[in-house]
């Protein structure tokens, strides 16, 4: 019998998350703020793909605690996704 895709990937992100439980928070959060300085500072290509891997980042947490969530909870999460997509739209957007 084959694992759905879900169970596929909650076992592959097992040691993901352990490796990033064990990292201390402050450096977790200086990663964090790096990519968004440099999906705000940095110009349009380099800009965009910092805001694609947070949003990379992002859905692979909400996909991951999906089930667990109520809906307000999914709402928020969905949202804050959407956001990080649309910003990282128009940043990879040339402007004309």
């Amino acid at each position: 019998m084959s694992l759905s895709f879900r169970a596929r990937l909650e076992h592959a992100s097992v040691p993901w998350l352990e490796r990033m439980n064990r990292v201390p928070k402050p450096a977790a959060l200086l990663v964090l703020l790096a990519l968004l300085a440099v999906g705000i500072f940095a110009p349009s290509p380099w800009a965009g793909l910092a805001f694609v891997v947070i949003a990379l980042f992002i859905g692979w947490l909400i996909f991951l605690t999906w089930q667990r969530l109520n809906l307000p909870e999914r709402l928020m999460r969905f949202a804050v996704l959407a956001l990080v997509i649309a910003v990282a739209v128009v940043r990879l957007l040339p402007r004309g």
